[in-house]
């Protein structure tokens, strides 16, 4: 990574020098004028070497490698929406955090999740949150969760193919729409839906969701079917873990019901319930 650092970045000024003696970065010529521009590498298609040093699908031997892992879900039920996610942060193979936030709030009524880059979700979800208030005080009155999610959409689909990495879910409930829940990713794609599973955990998250899953459950049961399929896939899944972070979003506002470290709650469940029958009990 240095290397290609070094190879396609310039410095600023060729002309400074370093003063050892006050500490102080000194020029030869004059003040320097402003300039309020990134610094560029020297590449006519950024996006196409973006995608040549990157893409380990169809480079294999590509000299970045990047690496995510996370579970992420929401679904839609009578009582409003859950929203569950685990909190463990990987950065390739080793653990970089195990209580990451990974439900960003992005008002008192409306919440977003993330998954792919921790530093382009964590950003553009609260550049989001910028942009409803303002709506909110030009307008008089709250954005729509489906306006929200659209502007979110418009936006990363301006910067498609520049390296975003993002997997996210827009939930919230109004009067005029009840509970909506949408997704939207670095591409732009969006969509709209009653269940969604976001993350390399979430085919077995989708396992559980999917056998337990209806519209009709209570607020109770809906809050445990989040807790478990985020159960089972930081069991089965290498890149997910650490706590369960649960959220209820109703009409009035988002509720959190809890950063729970998993451990606890699994062998809660496998003594009770005996369920994980691949894990023994005696140890």
């Amino acid at each position: 990574m240095d290397t290609l650092i070094a190879q396609y970045t310039e410095p600023v000024y060729d002309d400074e020098i370093y003063d050892g003696e006050d500490a102080q970065l000194t020029r030869i010529s004059g003040p320097p004028t402003a300039n309020l521009k990134f610094a560029l590498p020297p590449i006519a298609q950024p996006s196409a070497f973006l995608r040549a040093v990157t893409d380990d699908h169809a480079n294999p031997d590509c000299p970045i490698k990047i690496a995510h892992g996370t579970t992420t879900l929401a679904f839609r039920f009578k009582g409003g929406i859950i929203v569950a996610t685990d909190s463990r942060a990987t950065s390739g193979n080793w653990i970089a955090s195990q209580t990451v936030k990974k439900v960003i709030e992005i008002n008192d009524k409306m919440l977003g999740t993330m998954a792919g880059g921790a530093a382009d979700c964590q950003f553009w979800l609260n550049y989001l949150g910028m942009e409803c208030r303002l709506h909110e005080l030009r307008h008089k009155r709250r954005i729509s969760v489906a306006a929200a999610s659209k502007v979110l959409s418009n936006i990363v689909y301006s910067y498609k193919g520049m390296g975003l990495s993002m997997g996210t879910m827009i939930t919230g409930v109004t009067p005029q729409e009840g509970p909506a829940l949408y997704y939207v990713d670095s591409d732009g794609t969006r969509h709209q839906g009653d269940l969604f599973c976001v993350g390399s955990g979430q085919t077995f998250a989708y396992g559980v969701l999917d056998a337990e899953y209806s519209y009709d459950l209570s607020t109770e049961d809906a809050l445990a079917l989040g807790t478990r399929s985020i159960l089972a896939a930081t069991h089965r899944d290498a890149y997910s873990g650490g706590y369960i972070n649960l959220y209820h979003v109703k009409e009035d506002g988002w509720v959190k019901h809890g950063f729970t470290d998993t451990d606890g709650i699994f062998w809660k469940r496998k003594l009770e319930t005996g369920e994980f029958s691949n894990v023994t009990v005696d140890l």
